[in-house]
Formats: structure tokens, C-alpha cells, sequence
């Protein structure tokens, strides 16, 4: 594999690591219970840790692929979930769960909330992955 893709494969893993770890800071140590959506969220996640972290010690990007499937899944649950916290008349009727999807624990600036940093590592990995397919794919032709 080339050094490039190795290189790829660390981003991915570094941001879907440090996408887990922030989830986990959120809810175990400040104490934000996590609603249906973000579980979704985590459920995809997580497992990304281990599929880009097994892909980079064995050096074979293809191993990765459901990492490709799981994030663009990922982009729009997350997507939803935001639309969810910011456009009210989506959230009219929320039953969601114990925890409304609709709750903002985090608001920075107006508009970054967990989904929205969700989505961006979401979208970040996508976009990483589909250059490492697209270099492998110009490379066998």
C-alpha cells in the first residue's frame, strides 16, 4: 500500500477515535444521556475505530470498505438529527425516546451541536475514504 494511503487510513482512524472518545466525554463525563439518534450515530461510529484502525496495521484499505457504507449512512442520520435540533417544525411532534433528538446540550456559535460534530467526522471519513478508492481505482487502470 502506498504511503499515502496509509496516511489516509491514520486521518480516518484519528477522527473516528477521537469522534468515540468525544461521545463518550459527552455522556460519561458530563453527564448527557445520548438520545435514539445518537445512538444510531454511535452505532456506526464506533465500529469505525477498529475497521480503518485493523485496515492501517494490515496495510489493505480494502478491509475498510463497510467503514465507506457505515459513514455515508453515518452523514445522513447525523444530518437528520440536526435538522431535527434546528428546524422546528420538524421537531413538532418528537418522540423520540426519554431524551428528545430535538435537545441541544452543546450549541456553540449558534449552530455546532453533537450531531453537527457527528456529521462533520461522518462527512470527513466519507470524504477521505472515497479519495483512497479513487487513487486505487486510477492505479489499476
Amino acid at each position: 500500500m502506498k504511503k499515502d494511503h496509509e496516511i489516509r487510513l491514520f486521518v480516518i482512524w484519528a477522527v473516528s477515535l477521537i469522534a468515540m472518545a468525544g461521545s463518550l466525554f459527552f455522556s460519561e463525563v458530563l453527564g448527557f444521556p445520548p438520545c435514539e439518534l445518537c445512538w444510531y450515530q454511535r452505532i456506526l461510529m464506533y465500529p469505525l475505530v477498529l475497521i480503518y484502525g485493523t485496515a492501517l496495521v494490515k496495510k489493505d484499505a480494502a478491509i475498510a470498505l463497510p467503514g465507506l457504507f457505515m459513514s455515508g449512512i453515518g452523514m445522513f442520520v447525523s444530518a437528520w438529527h440536526y435538522s431535527l435540533q434546528k428546524i422546528p417544525a420538524l421537531s413538532a411532534g418528537d418522540s423520540c425516546g426519554l431524551v428528545p433528538c430535538s435537545g441541544q446540550y452543546i450549541n456553540v456559535f449558534g449552530f455546532i451541536t453533537i450531531p453537527f460534530l457527528a456529521g462533520t467526522a461522518f462527512i470527513i471519513i466519507f470524504i477521505i475514504h472515497m479519495r483512497v478508492v479513487k487513487k486505487e481505482g486510477s492505479r489499476r487502470s
